[in-house]
């Protein structure tokens, strides 16, 4: 009996942990990034800087100007911040994006991968910085404490 209990969780845990991401829509994911990025889950030398109550790229009063199908532009006010986002792939319940925008102070052009996830269906996509990596999108410039594999 202990056996048979076992088998089933076994089985039921991974569908039941499976079900905790909301889908990402299959069709213009551009605006769905565009409106539903938490900005502030970027890679620290590319995001705004926080604000209290700041989340999206509307709260901080960027203008979004969509590319093609795969490309967002942000810009803060015109000749203000700019921030460029390339869809790169995208599945079910997670998206990959090339960020890439001016680094603050010396750091120069940052260019990023980062993974979005979004938790359900009503909440923000938040992003991390990826280990996954994209011809199209290396890794340029930053800081090395940007970097998700600091050592520390």
């Amino acid at each position: 009996m202990k056996l048979l209990c076992g088998l089933m969780a076994l089985a039921c845990v991974p569908a039941g942990l499976a079900g905790n991401r909301a889908a990402v829509p299959k069709e213009k994911i551009t605006e769905f990034v565009a409106e539903k990025l938490d900005v502030t889950t970027l890679p620290p030398s590319i995001r705004p800087k926080p604000e209290k109550s700041k989340k999206t790229f509307g709260d901080y009063g960027y203008m979004t100007r969509l590319g093609d199908e795969r490309q967002i532009h942000a810009e803060a006010t015109p000749g203000g911040a700019q921030i460029n986002i390339r869809i790169l792939e995208q599945k079910a319940s997670e998206i990959y994006v090339c960020v890439e925008g001016e680094g603050r102070k010396e750091s120069g052009r940052v260019q990023r991968v980062v993974l979005l996830k979004l938790k359900n269906a009503n909440g923000l996509l938040k992003g991390r910085e990826s280990w996954k990596e994209f011809d199209g999108c290396p890794v340029i410039g930053g800081a090395d404490r940007d970097s998700a594999s600091n050592s520390y």
